[in-house]
């Protein structure tokens, strides 16, 4: 039934947070039209957490986040340091250029099966 997820990012500067996708991060996209880009994501899963007011967040996992922030800080990108622990998983924040910010983590959890 459900076949895929389409995850909107809204930005202050669009333009400079699609560059950021797809030069610092390298996610491929595909021209919808105009310039409109629709970048391609690794595979995802979703978590529903408790919380007093509903809200959402995008976090890319990783297998090694401190390479992984190495990586993205020699392409440029400007990353919330420290790493944090959690029981979940190793944390950290991507700063966007449109003002928003993804987060970055190495699950320490068993990963959903994907199709």
């Amino acid at each position: 039934m459900i076949s895929g997820a389409h995850v909107i990012l809204f930005s202050r500067d669009a333009d400079a947070d699609r560059d950021f996708l797809r030069d610092v991060l390298g996610f491929d996209a595909v021209d919808a039209g105009g310039g409109w880009l629709i970048f391609a994501l690794p595979p995802a899963e979703v978590a529903v957490h408790p919380a007093e007011e509903a809200a959402h967040e995008l976090y890319l996992m990783c297998d090694d986040v401190k390479a992984t922030v190495d990586q993205l800080q020699q392409k440029g990108a400007s990353v919330k340091l420290p790493i944090t622990e959690q029981r979940w998983g190793s944390i950290v924040h991507i700063e966007l250029p449109g003002g928003g910010k993804l987060g970055l983590y190495q699950p320490k959890h068993p990963l959903a099966p994907h199709r």
